[in-house]
């Protein structure tokens, strides 16, 4: 449960407008509050592992150190983490590169407010957020050969098999939809998905959304 039920969220970014824009954003907000902010990678990775906040959103290019490099840090000390890298940059190589050391997504900075609020949601709910144009090729060099599955086990076996239901939710989880919008395209309940989504974890022994999917992709189970 988050600390008086909002996200707590930390903002790392070394441009001081973008940390106050979206920091007064964020504090708008009934369901979150800004936990701190950081003005480059290292301030990003210490403030991380001191207030423990639920999400984090992480700028790509900073000084000391980047972001991809911040996240790979946090997530070794901190593996529960879920950070969304937030950026100019539209880069293939740069949201590669935020997957592997283990970010749940990345954001384009010129995207709307709601998208943006909608993204630490989604976050905060174990949810994959990859919704820039180069985000699919990226997603597929996660499926290829070679790429570290998380935990160093690339086939990952299942506790037990998915169902075709749970096989076809799978698969709209991999492509980035929320819950809400399987259960739109599948014509099914929200409640319904939501409880096929919790079996797949379980089946595939992962704490969130973004294991499963990287696990699939790898795997070959989902395209």
């Amino acid at each position: 449960m988050p600390l008086n039920g909002k996200i707590q969220v930390l903002l790392a970014d070394d441009q001081t407008m973008i940390r106050q824009g979206f920091g007064y954003i964020i504090g708008l907000q009934a369901d979150m509050m800004l936990a701190g902010e950081a003005a480059d990678g290292v301030e990003a990775v210490e403030l991380a592992l001191r207030l423990r906040p639920d999400v984090i959103l992480m700028d790509v290019q900073m000084p000391r150190m980047s972001g991809i490099e911040a996240v790979k840090e946090i997530m070794k000390r901190m593996p529960e983490a879920k950070t969304v890298i937030l950026t100019t940059f539209d880069d293939q190589e740069y949201i590669y590169q935020g997957i592997r050391v283990g970010a749940v997504g990345y954001l384009l900075k010129d995207a709307e407010v709601e998208e943006m609020l909608e993204a630490v949601r989604s976050a905060f709910r174990g949810e994959a957020v990859y919704k820039t144009g180069q985000a699919a090729v990226a997603l597929q060099r996660v499926a290829a050969p070679g790429f570290p599955a998380t935990g160093g086990d690339s086939k990952l076996p299942l506790l037990e098999p998915l169902t075709d239901r749970e096989q076809e939710i799978l698969q709209e989880m991999a492509y980035g939809l929320r819950n809400d919008q399987i259960a739109q395209k599948l014509y099914i309940a929200e409640g319904t998905v939501k409880s096929h989504v919790h079996r797949i974890l379980q089946k595939f022994g992962c704490e969130d959304r973004t294991q499963a999917v990287v696990f699939a992709l790898r795997s070959g189970m989902v395209k």
